[in-house]
């Protein structure tokens, strides 16, 4: 458990104490912040009685595909070192050969990775803020909204930590998990064509679409989060069972 927190943390320190943190979450904050003052703007300017209806926050988290399309690139950056780069530098080997168990590299890079995550949303509570400054936030359903995309960070990251495990680069471990998250999103696209009842809900359950806009508008459905979580641990789980394989050919 020890080892499992020192990974953790040397992650974390190492990551931030590197330009490219900064890089990535100033890049991050600048396209949030334009979209929002887009979807300000739009609002305001709709008539009485549309969309001036529609809450800027909602269609910042989830609404739209802006929300999606960007992640398809920030997560394969923010996961594509973590064990790819251990890989390159030939320090993986000597990672598997300490006293310490693959599950516990897992987590602990695991646990690092959803900490990259949540530095991506801090800064977005600032919308909040200047929202009700200037309007009503519903805050029951901001909270909704953050169970979502704590969800799907966590099977998003997950399934990136599992492509940096397999890879051997991290250009091929960011290109392996923009596949794998664009294919998942893909399959959400498919909900807005013309599908019998039975393949229609199977497609709504796996759309990470379909989960956003339930959570986004305040609903926490707890078959999506059952689902998030599922593929979370599955991507955990296959991570580690690469990692042994690892073990033994080292």
């Amino acid at each position: 458990m020890s080892a499992m927190w020192t990974i953790a943390k040397r992650e974390i320190v190492s990551f931030f104490l590197s330009p490219f943190a900064y890089v990535v979450l100033t890049a991050w904050v600048l396209w949030q912040g334009a979209m929002f003052a887009i979807f300000c703007f739009f609002v305001a300017g709709a008539p009485v009685g549309s969309a001036s209806e529609a809450d800027p926050l909602q269609m910042l988290f989830g609404q739209t595909t802006l929300f999606f399309i960007p992640l398809l690139v920030f997560v394969p950056v923010l996961t594509m070192r973590l064990l790819a780069e251990e890989t390159r530098q030939g320090t993986l080997e000597t990672l598997l050969t300490a006293p310490v168990t693959s599950t516990g590299v897992v987590l602990g890079k695991y646990i690092a990775a959803m900490v990259f995550w949540g530095a991506l949303w801090l800064p977005t509570l600032m919308y909040a803020w200047l929202t009700s400054r200037f309007g009503d936030v519903d805050w029951g359903r901001l909270g909704a909204t953050f169970v979502g995309i704590f969800g799907v960070g966590a099977y998003y990251m997950s399934l990136g930590l599992l492509m940096s495990a397999i890879a051997k680069s991290q250009i091929s471990a960011a290109v392996l998990t923009f596949m794998c998250l664009g294919s998942l999103f893909a399959v959400g696209i498919l909900q807005f064509m013309s599908l019998d009842d039975a393949t229609l809900q199977l497609v709504r359950y796996v759309s990470v679409w379909q989960h956003m806009q339930s959570f986004s508008s305040g609903i926490v459905d707890s078959r999506f989060v059952a689902y998030d979580l599922t593929l979370a641990g599955l991507g955990v789980f296959l991570a580690v069972q690469v990692l042994e394989i690892r073990r033994v050919e080292a």
